[in-house]
Parts: structure tokens; C-alpha cells; sequence
């Protein structure tokens, strides 16, 4: 009995002679496991190889897009669409895309739409950020203009182009209101909803070390509300470029200039479904192309930077 409890005192007191019980291989294994979270912690920030991008990113857009084109001319092709003038073949199309291009007209359609949307979305977005955070920080204001920002959003944007012709008359400053009362609401909404998801533990260790005030709103709420601020934009720049395109659609002035939402409208009035066909591929370009210069890298910059998007 005394032996088995000398070998107890000797076992919890001692192992392999380290005080404490704790044996040579311990502190290995210790180490060995800071190093594993170390290296779930890292990023890998390889340059990812081409075949893999064009795989992975290039590829399916390619194929989806062949294959729209080849459902497309087969419906001409085997006469299941056999009138040309409700669907024009892809190579009509093609053509008169071609035709505008050769003319100097092409650029000229794009340019005035896109111009206008970015100026426009640029003033919704002075104007949505700050009410947006207003809502979202004072119970009063959201009781009063919540309601109203989330019915504003709902309202399809053609509702307000007759109002706005009659207020502003036939020219920009008619297309910018347009645009203002489509995005701005987005906007507002998005950053409260990104607001509304900030956790009060940042809230608290910001006014422990003193950022409160807009000094608390600019260090702490903005970069904690920033995704769905970025998500708010991106709907934003979505409700700018459709409520622009029902302006130049309904409202076409030959002062205005020809846009792409005039071009649309052209097409109708001539009755050359080519020509619609070729204004609806150029609005579905542009906005694929603001999503992926703009937006894209914008949201990628913002998961990645919170551990949310690691490239392997």
C-alpha cells in the first residue's frame, strides 16, 4: 500500500524528471499545434494559375453564353421562330451592332447611358450614405422614414418619370431626378441593414477607447457595416441603371441625345427587332461589365479583408 502510493506522489509530482508531470514530448506537441492554427490562420497568396482562372471563371461564362447563341439561331434556323420581324437571326443582329460601330454610333449610344447613370448614381450616393446612417442612429428619424424609404424602393421606377417630366421638364436634370428616387432608397436601406448587424461588442470597445460621436460612426460603425453597405450599393447602381433606362425609353427628347433606352425605343417605333435586339445586348453588357470592374473587386476587397475569402 505504501509502495503503490509512494509511486503516485513520485508519478503526479515527476514525469521523466520535468517538475509538474509534464514529459519532453508536451512542449513538442504544443508547438506542433500553435504551428497547425498558424497555418489555418495563413493565406495563401499565390499567384493562381491561368489554367485555373479560365477554368473556373472564363469557362462556364463562355459556354452559357454559346449556348444561348446556338438555341438562338436554331429557333431561326429550324423555322419554330420563322418571322424575322419578332426574332431577328444572331448574324442580323451582328450586323447592324457592326454597321453602328463602322458609323461612330455605337460608342456614342453607349457613353451617353453610362455617363448619365454614373453621375446620377454618384449623387444618390452623397445623398443615401448619410441619410442612410441617420436612419439607422436616430430612433426617431427611423420611425419616421423607415417605412417610407422601404415603400420608396418598392415603387417601380417608371411611376416616377411622368412627375418628373412635368416638374423638370424634357432634359438631364428630368433623368437625374429619376435616378436619385430608384437609388437612393437602396442605399439608405442597405447601410441600415449593415448598421443593424454591427455588433454592440464593437460599439462598446469603441466608446471605451473613445470613438464616439461621428469619430465612433467613421471608425467604427462604417467599416463594421461595410458589407452590406457594399450590398446596398451594388442594388443601388442596379435600381440607377433600370430607372435611367425608363427615362430615356419614355421620355426620348432628339435633345436628350440618343441613348440606349432611346435606341431601345427607336427600334420599336421602326419596327426593326434587330435594332431592339442590339439596344437590349448593349444594356445587358453594360451592366455585366459595372458588376465586374467595379462591384466585384469592391465586395472581394471587402470579404477577403475580413478572413471571409481565402484564395487557396
Amino acid at each position: 500500500m505504501a509502495s503503490t502510493d509512494t509511486k503516485r506522489s513520485q508519478g503526479g509530482g515527476a514525469k521523466d524528471g520535468v517538475p509538474g508531470g509534464k514529459g519532453p514530448g508536451d512542449g513538442g506537441d504544443l508547438a506542433g499545434l500553435e504551428a497547425g492554427l498558424d497555418a489555418l490562420e495563413t493565406v495563401q497568396q499565390g499567384r493562381t494559375p491561368f489554367r485555373q482562372t479560365f477554368v473556373e471563371k472564363i469557362l462556364p461564362p463562355t459556354v452559357a453564353v454559346l449556348l444561348v447563341i446556338a438555341v438562338w439561331q436554331g429557333l431561326v434556323s429550324f423555322e419554330i421562330v420563322d418571322d424575322p420581324t419578332k426574332l431577328p437571326a444572331p448574324s442580323d443582329v451582328w450586323d447592324v451592332v457592326h454597321q453602328a460601330w463602322l458609323q461612330g454610333e455605337l460608342l456614342g449610344y453607349i457613353w451617353t447611358s453610362v455617363s448619365r447613370g454614373l453621375l446620377g448614381f454618384c449623387f444618390a450616393l452623397l445623398i443615401g450614405t448619410p441619410l442612410g446612417l441617420l436612419v439607422a442612429r436616430v430612433k426617431f428619424v427611423r420611425a419616421a422614414i423607415g417605412p417610407i424609404l422601404s415603400g420608396l424602393q418598392s415603387l417601380p421606377s417608371v411611376a416616377w418619370v411622368p412627375p418628373a417630366v412635368i416638374w423638370l421638364g424634357l432634359n438631364n436634370s428630368m433623368m437625374y431626378a429619376v435616378i436619385l428616387l430608384g437609388a437612393v432608397p437602396s442605399i439608405a436601406n442597405g447601410l441600415v441593414s449593415g448598421v443593424d448587424q454591427v455588433s454592440p461588442i464593437f460599439l462598446r470597445a469603441g466608446r471605451t477607447l473613445g470613438a464616439t460621436g461621428l469619430k465612433g460612426t467613421w471608425h467604427i460603425v462604417l467599416p463594421a457595416a461595410l458589407p452590406g453597405y457594399v450590398a446596398g450599393l451594388k442594388q443601388g447602381w442596379a435600381f440607377s441603371w433600370r430607372s435611367l433606362m425608363a427615362a430615356e425609353i419614355i421620355a426620348s427628347f432628339p435633345d436628350l441625345g440618343v441613348g440606349l433606352g432611346q435606341l431601345l425605343e427607336n427600334g420599336r417605333n421602326a419596327s426593326d427587332m434587330a435594332m431592339v435586339f442590339e439596344a437590349i445586348l448593349l444594356i445587358l453588357f453594360v451592366g455585366i461589365a459595372i458588376d465586374l470592374l467595379i462591384f466585384s473587386p469592391l465586395e472581394r476587397w471587402v470579404l477577403r479583408s475580413r478572413g471571409l475569402l481565402v484564395r487557396s
